[in-house]
């Protein structure tokens, strides 16, 4: 399993040494587009508008807009600086609080934890120690340049890591549009809707839930496939020289014939010496 990020846990004067590793993967299927004439993928360049080129990654700096075209830059040394810094502090669990006591609103990504050289042993107590108590713990760590506020839990027999929303990454419900204020209801309405949830309350099995989506989209791909309704893209035409030069004395061409049109007035000399404009 890949290691995404190593550092310490710290709870008190426990340090333990550890990995994270993605729990979950993105199981999506991506598609591509294609141009319909040509079956050929679409490219997506980066380019600036000002200077009318394709630019490369090196000529590319990071800013913050503070207001409408306006922008603070940020060097790169300042930013590897300021991420180092932060990387460097040990992940240490600020508070333990009950699992319940977090909506599910807050969560975001889940990792799974495992001990590094050294770390079994501290790595056994945490896990032990929140399992008696039934807590978990509240943590920071820096992930992907972005301090991350998280909590560390026990999942079956492994310590996890879930990364959490900050309260003002929440949004406030006041915004969501057309909520009805209470509803009166009938005793019968809402008798009849309680034992419909308690006729379909069961145990949950993740098992059970598949994604039927996916899975007709793979057989669809598939029945295609195998039918040979497929296409493969056409090799990116490559200009030749004689094209390169043709382009080149055509733009030279514009030009000249741009700047005749520029030109100042011409001075004329007469018979008697003297300039008269013409």
């Amino acid at each position: 399993m890949h290691t995404m990020w190593k550092g310490t846990i710290s709870f008190g004067l426990v340090n333990i040494p550890v990995k994270l590793h993605a729990a979950t993967e993105n199981k999506d299927i991506k598609l591509r587009q294609l141009h319909e004439e040509c079956k050929s993928p679409v490219e997506y360049e980066k380019r600036c508008p000002v200077c009318d080129r394709d630019i490369e990654s090196e000529e590319i700096v990071k800013a913050y807009e503070y207001a409408k075209n306006k922008f603070v830059v940020l060097d790169k040394e300042d930013l590897e600086q300021l991420k180092k810094e932060q990387e460097d502090k040990a992940v240490e669990i600020i508070d333990f609080v009950k699992l319940e006591e977090i909506d599910p609103i807050y969560f975001e990504r889940s990792y799974f934890i495992s001990p590094s050289e050294g770390g079994s042993k501290a790595y056994s107590l945490l896990r032990q120690a929140l399992g008696d108590t039934e807590k978990i713990g509240i943590a920071k760590i820096i992930i992907r340049s972005k301090e991350q506020l998280a909590i560390v839990r026990v999942y079956e027999n492994t310590l996890v890591m879930e990364t959490i929303h900050y309260p003002d990454e929440v949004r406030s419900v006041q915004d969501v549009p057309n909520v009805p204020e209470e509803t009166e209801l009938s005793k019968k309405e809402l008798s009849t809707a309680v034992t419909l949830i308690d006729q379909l309350t069961a145990e949950f099995d993740p098992e059970k839930y598949k994604d039927e989506y996916r899975t007709a989209l793979m057989e669809l791909i598939e029945a295609k496939k195998n039918n040979e309704e497929v296409t493969t893209a056409k090799d990116k035409p490559k200009p030749d020289n004689v094209t390169n030069l043709m382009d080149a004395l055509e733009k030279s061409l514009e030009k000249t014939k741009g700047s005749k049109k520029k030109k100042t007035t011409k001075k004329k000399t007469t018979t008697s010496g003297k300039k008269k404009t013409s």
